[in-house]
């Protein structure tokens, strides 16, 4: 796989609204599967197969404590991604409100 295939990838994989959910759920530290299952109210089936995509596109962790699957974010940069992203939005929402489109 080349970078530009894994940027897609990347994009894809944080373009889910319930992946970014669990990525901003993610950001303020590691967090076990059981925690996950609470906030999000998904079958663990559902919400295993958006962890998995997540853990494939390089963006999370996993790491097994005691019995039970703590997930993580890959690292710092992550966050970075996210706040990027969030910045552009707000950038942008400001400046439909200054330029309405016709």
């Amino acid at each position: 796989m080349n970078q530009d295939d894994l940027i897609v990838k990347i994009f894809k994989a944080l373009g889910h609204p319930v992946r970014f959910k669990i990525m901003k759920f993610l950001c303020d530290g590691p967090k076990c599967v059981c925690k996950l299952n609470e906030r999000f109210e998904y079958s663990q089936a559902n919400l295993s197969q958006h962890l998995r995509i997540l853990k494939d596109a390089g963006l999370v962790k996993s790491e097994k404590v005691g019995l039970e699957m703590h997930y993580r974010l890959y690292n710092e940069n992550v966050k970075k991604i996210i706040k990027c992203v969030r910045g552009y939005v707000l950038d942008y929402v400001n400046s439909l409100k200054d330029n309405p489109p016709d």
